[in-house]
């Protein structure tokens, strides 16, 4: 598991702080002397803002600074940075302590949040800024690809209110479709509402990939015509 957690952040599988990084204070608590991955944690929260906002600025070249700070909020976030650990294998790697372990806190949201962004650190101190930037790429470009500077909801909520005010409904999301190698996984998602499809859209997470969907189904009026109809 480590050796597939260290390929995602471009680390060799020895990297000296990919083990902290994946280290819980509670199992820091029960192994004396293990450090854990808190102070790594800091370190990541930074070279993650550094990177959303470089990327946001290239991205969005009209958006103000008010913008921009409003869509990195959106962009990193616990909420975000979770369901991407869940993705890619980072809650398995976990190492809790048996209390913590016991209570659920493997798919805990702030506690797979936290791992992202101490992975990201682990990369930046053992393989320096260019590979965190990287890593940090791999993490951000799924959920920048759903932004807009104009945006004021994402389109999945825009989408239920949309079907839900036609039909009384709530669209559902199945995966169609994967591929890619294990680092690099994309997939396709369908939107449905029953066994009608409304949009299909294809990221590098479920989460992207249902996003695309939705604006794919925004984005065609037909389905809508037809139930106004």
């Amino acid at each position: 598991m480590l050796t597939r957690i260290a390929t995602q952040f471009g680390l060799p599988a020895e990297a000296p702080h990919l083990k902290q990084a994946l280290t819980h204070p509670s199992f820091a608590n029960e192994q004396r002397g293990e450090p854990d991955n808190q102070r790594l944690e800091f370190l990541g929260d930074a070279v993650l803002g550094l990177c959303a906002s470089q990327l946001l600025y290239e991205r969005f070249p009209e958006a103000d600074e008010g913008s921009l700070t409003r869509l990195r909020a959106r962009l990193v976030n616990a909420d975000a940075l979770a369901a991407w650990g869940r993705e890619s294998a980072v809650a398995e790697a976990l190492l809790l302590g048996k209390g913590a372990e016991s209570s659920g806190l493997r798919g805990s949201t702030n506690v797979l949040a936290d791992a992202v962004e101490a992975l990201v650190a682990a990369t930046y101190l053992d393989s320096g800024l260019e590979a965190a930037r990287s890593a940090c790429e791999r993490i951000l470009i799924p959920q920048l690809e759903q932004l807009d500077a104009g945006a004021t909801r994402d389109p999945k909520s825009e989408l239920q209110e949309r079907v839900q005010a036609l039909r009384g409904d709530t669209p559902r999301y199945e995966v169609v479709e994967t591929g890619g190698p294990a680092h690099d996984r994309w997939f396709e998602v369908s939107a449905l509402v029953g066994a009608r499809e409304l949009g299909r859209g294809r990221g590098r997470s479920k989460r992207a990939a249902e996003f695309a969907a939705a604006r794919a189904a925004l984005a065609s009026p037909s389905w809508t015509e037809k139930e106004e109809a």
